[in-house]
């Protein structure tokens, strides 16, 4: 596993275009990318190569920031050429193209937990092609600019209120009851260090919003569970939350507790998207702010963008703590620095230093 502080963003000059390097067998889809990223006019293509091993010749050469790479190639592969662009240039931003098949979805994750920084899913019938520029456009051109644009400070919008549990308005430092984790981009890198260094013996349910879509998260959840003393698995209808249980919220539902006396459980549906996600980080949060109120800790991990900074006005409003990675470790810190921004941190750490502040929670 590479340690996330090897990856952080190397920015660009405000003045300076993001140099990005293309690397794909197939001439169609280089010409295709090409084409969608060159409207842009803060993104300079620098190079489009047809293999890894081509791509890997050309980069002292070309310099680029980000290189967006196809997972299958001949003579050298997406995976094989991630790896030695980590060896060689750590710090250079990395996106992966995949398909939304099992196969696609779990080389992606593997490219994911070996320093792959982001990816984007290709269409399974793309259509025409308007369509895909479009698609393109929409989704790659945002995840290349994610490490380099500077965040705006975090401001709070109006915000709904919640009722909290009766319990929790008169405890505002409640004993912990669950874990609630979002994260998004960088997420199974960061997940991959963080869940497998909770012991056994963790006395406390946890409960993920990973930004991915179906199948993913299942394959997470598998990737996970391997690793792990603790039980992972991704969520389904009703499940009940129990001590030493990890979570993953289902790809495209999102996720919210039920109560029924002491015990509660999971409810998915597929309401509208908020911040663009589902499932996403603010629904569960805000539903945790519900039902758990101050007995809930929430955690932000690395993520682009600000989904889960109204769900955490709402938890820490409900008497919740909360503690967020730090921007060194985070490959983006978008969604852990819009909560520290605006003042609802209780703690900012590193990577390496949040599984011991959950034990130390879960047994006070």
């Amino acid at each position: 596993m590479i340690p996330l502080a090897q990856l952080v963003p190397r920015s660009t000059q405000r003045a300076e275009r993001i140099r990005v390097l293309i690397v794909d067998d197939s001439l169609v889809i280089r010409h295709l990318i090409m084409e969608a990223l060159g409207a842009d006019p803060a993104i300079e293509i620098v190079g489009a190569e047809a293999n890894g091993a081509l791509a890997l010749a050309r980069i002292p050469e070309l310099k680029p920031h980000v290189v967006t790479l196809d997972i299958e190639m001949p003579v050298m592969n997406g995976l094989e050429t991630l790896r030695q662009i980590r060896k060689l240039h750590p710090r250079l931003r990395t996106i992966m193209f995949s398909t939304l098949t099992k196969r696609g979805a779990g080389v992606t994750l593997e490219a994911l937990a070996s320093g792959a920084d982001d990816y984007v899913a290709k269409a399974a019938n793309a259509g025409s092609l308007d369509k895909s520029l479009v698609s393109l456009r929409s989704d790659l051109i945002p995840k290349i600019k994610q490490f380099f644009a500077t965040p705006e400070p975090a401001r709070l919008p109006r915000l709904e209120t919640v009722n909290p549990p009766a319990s929790a308005k008169s405890t505002p430092h409640a004993k912990a009851q669950v874990v609630v984790i979002g994260v998004s981009t960088g997420g199974p890198q960061a997940l991959g260090e963080l869940i497998p260094r909770l012991p056994a013996t963790f006395a406390l349910p946890v409960v993920i919003v990973q930004h991915m879509p179906p199948m993913f998260t299942r394959l997470l959840a598998e990737r996970l569970d391997s690793s792990s003393p603790l039980k992972v698995v991704e969520a389904q209808e009703g499940m009940e939350l129990r001590p030493g249980l990890v979570l993953v919220a289902r790809g495209d539902h999102h996720l919210r507790f039920r109560r029924t006396g002491a015990a509660v459980a999971t409810t998915l549906d597929q309401g509208e998207p908020e911040n663009s996600c589902r499932p996403s980080v603010d629904v569960m949060f805000r539903s945790a702010a519900q039902v758990y109120g101050a007995s809930a800790f929430a955690v932000m991990l690395t993520g682009m963008g600000s989904d889960g900074l109204k769900g955490t006005y709402l938890l820490k409003n409900a008497g919740a703590r909360s503690l967020v990675q730090d921007r060194e470790t985070s490959v983006v810190w978008g969604m852990p620095g819009a909560v520290a921004e605006a003042g609802l941190a209780d703690q900012v750490l590193p990577l390496n230093e949040i599984p011991a502040a959950l034990v130390r929670l879960s047994t006070e």
